[in-house]
Order: structure tokens, then C-alpha cells, then sequence
């Protein structure tokens, strides 16, 4: 199914979503041109059809590149920070932080800050955000096996995003977790080739994530990894979302024409 195929089962009602300029790592010119980032995005569900699953492509290891590529809005480049399996929406956003109102700018700006509150300090000593501070130094997280399970709560991509987390690369994720990702266009969730790529990269460590090649580059340890496809979700997360990607393309009136 082509992306305009998939984005027309969709069949939900808009929330309006305030957008917040992301945490751009090294690289701030990357979050400029991308124009994910305006306000009044919404939020839609998507049938199962809507949002595929990465497609699987050959695995390659291959020695990294000299120098990060050269920014662009699918180019994420910065300090990363590794998870492993079974990282849970309770651990990406607390229940007790779901009261809070993505559309309102503030509560936005302060779902950030909780962003992985939920893993434990003893595994986990390196704060995702430090206290008092409502965006995180990672721009990337490297995960492992199923991430995102648990509840369907949009707000777990949400709080991810508004941190300022642009990429997800995880061995597998979720399905609702996958697709509220793209539906809200808040980060790119893609899949790693093989497994074991959290215990190749270690928290802190500098990478690229080049989303048009699929790859990432590891510039502290020398080497490089293939990604999945992200497939016809990649150009729905850029446009911010799949309603705004629907508005984009045409397949319902933007709103200056509405």
C-alpha cells in the first residue's frame, strides 16, 4: 500500500497539538529545515493498514565515515542514550503525567522534562533530563527489543518529543507505539538491523543517524550499522504527523483553503 493509500484509512478526530522547536544536538540547522514543527499539528489514529512496519533489508557492518554527513532534516547527529529491552510507556511517561494537556505550550514544555523519568536510577545513572531542565542533551536513543510496550498512550512519543528527541533506533518496537510515533509525528522510530546495537553503543556516545541512507555511524567507536526502511512512514513523520501529512498532499483541504 503507497503512503496516500494508507493515510486515507484514516479515521479519527483531530486534537490540536502545540509544537515546540526541537533540541537539535550539534546540529541545530537540521531541526530548522525541517517543517515538522508548527503549531496546531494534530493527532489522528491510524488503522493497522495506515503504518507499516520497517522494511527488513540486508545487514551490513562497515567501517564509518570520516565526518558526520552533512545536516539535512532526515540527518540527527549528537550524543545518544542506550536503553535495552522492554522499555515501557510507564518508564518513557509516568501515569501520574498523563493529566498533563500536550496542546497547552507549558504542560508540552513540561512533559519533556518527565521524558523517561520512569527507569531506574540503579540501571540507569546518567538522567535522561537533568533536574530542572525540560530538554535533554540526546537528540537519539538506541534501544533494544520492544520498545514502547505497555498502554497505548500517545503521550509517550509525545514527552520523547518535546524533550527533544528526533530518532528512536530499537532492535523492535510495539505496534502502537510505532504508530502513535509516526501519527504524531514526533520522532522517527527505526529498527535496527540484527540485534544488539544497544550493547554495541554506550550512553554518551557521539552518533549520525542518516534516516535517507539508513545507517548509523558511531563516530566514538569507528563503526557504522545498517537500518531498517523506515518506508512511507519516514515522509509522515516529516510532514509533522499524518493529518498534516494528509493536508500536505492534498487528500484534504489544507487550513487556509478550509
Amino acid at each position: 500500500m503507497t503512503t496516500a493509500a494508507a493515510a486515507a484509512t484514516v479515521a479519527a478526530t483531530p486534537l490540536p497539538h502545540h509544537h515546540q522547536t526541537r533540541l537539535a544536538a550539534a546540529h541545530p540547522a537540521s531541526a530548522a529545515a525541517s517543517p515538522r514543527h508548527r503549531p496546531g499539528r494534530a493527532y489522528l489514529k491510524l488503522s493497522a493498514a495506515a503504518i507499516r512496519s520497517p522494511a527488513t533489508s540486508r545487514h551490513r557492518h562497515s567501517p564509518a565515515r570520516a565526518a558526520a554527513p552533512t545536516p539535512s532534516a532526515s540527518t540527527f547527529h549528537g550524543p545518544c542514550y542506550v536503553v535495552g529491552d522492554n522499555i515501557d510507556t510507564d518508564q518513557i511517561i509516568p501515569a501520574q503525567y498523563l493529566t498533563l494537556v500536550p496542546s497547552k505550550p507549558d504542560e508540552y514544555r513540561k512533559l519533556g522534562s518527565y521524558a523517561l523519568i520512569g527507569l531506574p536510577s540503579a540501571a540507569y545513572p546518567v538522567p535522561f533530563v537533568e533536574h530542572g531542565l525540560e530538554t535533554t542533551r540526546f537528540p537519539i536513543i538506541v534501544a533494544g527489543a520492544n520498545f514502547g510496550c505497555g498502554s497505548s498512550r500517545e503521550h509517550a512519543p509525545v514527552a520523547l518529543g518535546a524533550a527533544g528527541v528526533r530518532a528512536v533506533v530499537a532492535e523492535s518496537y510495539a505496534r502502537i507505539f510505532f504508530r502513535n510515533s509516526v501519527a504524531t509525528g514526533e520522532v522517527y522510530p527505526v529498527e535496527s538491523e540484527g540485534v544488539g546495537l544497544c550493547k554495541e553503543c554506550s550512553t554518551g556516545d557521539i552518533v549520525t543517524v542518516d534516516i535517507a541512507e539508513n545507517v548509523l555511524i558511531n563516530h566514538t567507536t569507528g563503526k557504522q550499522y545498517t537500518l531498517k526502511s523506515i518506508g512511507d512512514a519516514g515522509p509522515v513523520v516529516a510532514a509533522g504527523g499524518i493529518f498534516a501529512y494528509a493536508r500536505q498532499t492534498g487528500m484534504i483541504p489544507s487550513t487556509e483553503s478550509a
